[in-house]
């Protein structure tokens, strides 16, 4: 018996208690649950490419590793959120995230800046709109190529985009829309399907690279391979309208539009009737400003305003499949606080298309993104 009961055992002398299998696989979890998080917050992290509008550049079925470093990782704006959901909880539907607590943007250093060409990956803008009204950080994911850059002037013509004077670089597996006409000869399909080129329900005009249209130049059965271009000043019915969607603008098309001056933060823009309309969207729901039009004056924020100075900058992201893209033509500038990050290189790529034994497209493992 111990008489001197007031005096404390050592801790050390007690034998520690065992953790329970359930405790350690709970730990285990959230271990993983915060590396995880952290690593796809801060580093890099796993999407895939859901529709044709960066073909050939990149396939529907492609999984890509994208990097938050290359332009510096954003910090979460929504930190209230199931782990791994992006904005929808998968099978049940619901939202996956609460927005009752937001944060402000922030951007961790990066390796540079978004460059002319760069492929990107960002949240879908539009979806600030009903019937969504999704935070920042949980709209959809979009990956696009980086056309202009901040205070850059842009403008298209005959599907050539020009910056500041001079013709962008065309992405070599870039796509538009042919015009094709034939000798009369019946066209094996495997010639299709050789040189890539896609022809759909929804257009008259297969869709291929320049590469594709001079192979079927060489062959005797085409009278006709030409670029289908939507004329300058003429809009079809079939086509979407372009952004702004304003009076006067609307004989710009999807081939031959601009300019526009793609705003940069500090830049200074004089305001008026015909610029308003490019720029309402930015200083409005992008920029949280209130705007109106009270007669021939500006208000926003309830004082009279004949200018106004961008708080961001802004880019104008296209896709290289140009003629089945939705993109900056059709609803405008990217703002830098949507930005995701960069895409590097193509892990895996899945053809659900095949046959089981080709769905793997082999080739395209571990390819970089250029």
């Amino acid at each position: 018996m111990n008489w001197k009961f007031w005096e404390k055992k050592n801790k050390e002398d007690q034998p520690k208690k065992k953790k329970s299998a359930a405790r350690e696989w709970t730990d285990a979890i959230i271990f993983a649950v915060v590396a995880a998080t952290l690593i796809r917050t801060l580093f890099i992290e796993a999407y895939t490419i859901p529709t044709e509008s960066m073909e050939r550049s990149l396939l529907v079925g492609d999984f890509l590793f994208v990097s938050k470093v290359n332009y510096g990782a954003r910090t979460p704006m929504t930190p209230i959120a199931f782990p791994f959901a992006h904005h929808t909880m998968p099978i049940i539907g619901t939202k996956a995230y609460w927005d009752g607590v937001k944060l402000p943007y922030y951007r961790l250093p990066g390796l540079s800046d978004i460059k002319k060409g760069d492929v990107v990956v960002f949240n879908y803008p539009m979806e600030a709109d009903s019937p969504f009204y999704r935070p920042v950080d949980k709209r959809e994911n979009y990956i696009k190529r980086c056309q202009g850059t901040p205070g850059d002037t842009l403008s298209i013509v005959d599907a050539q985009v020009f910056v500041n004077g001079k013709a962008n670089p065309n992405p070599p597996e870039g796509q538009i829309n042919y015009e094709l006409q034939t000798n009369g000869t019946e066209i094996n399909p495997k010639i299709w399907e050789e040189l890539n080129v896609t022809i759909s329900d929804y257009s008259p005009y297969p869709t291929m690279t320049k590469a594709s249209a001079d192979a079927l130049k060489k062959m005797g059965n085409f009278t006709m391979v030409k670029p289908h271009i939507s004329p300058k000043d003429s809009v079809s019915l079939m086509e979407e309208p372009v952004f702004p969607k304003d009076k006067h603008y609307e004989k710009w098309n999807q081939d031959n539009y601009g300019p526009i001056i793609v705003p940069k933060k500090g830049w200074t823009v004089k305001l008026d009737s015909l610029n308003l309309p490019f720029y309402k969207r930015a200083i409005t729901v992008y920029e949280g400003n209130k705007l109106e039009v009270n007669g021939n004056d500006i208000l926003i924020n309830g004082a009279k305003a004949d200018s106004y100075t961008f708080k961001m900058n802004y880019y104008w992201m296209m896709g290289d499949n140009r003629h089945n893209s939705l993109d900056s033509r059709f609803w405008g500038f990217v703002p830098e606080d949507h930005v995701v990050g960069k895409a590097l290189f193509v892990w895996m790529s899945w053809d659900s298309n095949a046959s089981f034994l080709n769905k793997i497209r082999w080739s395209r493992l571990f390819m970089g993104i250029h």
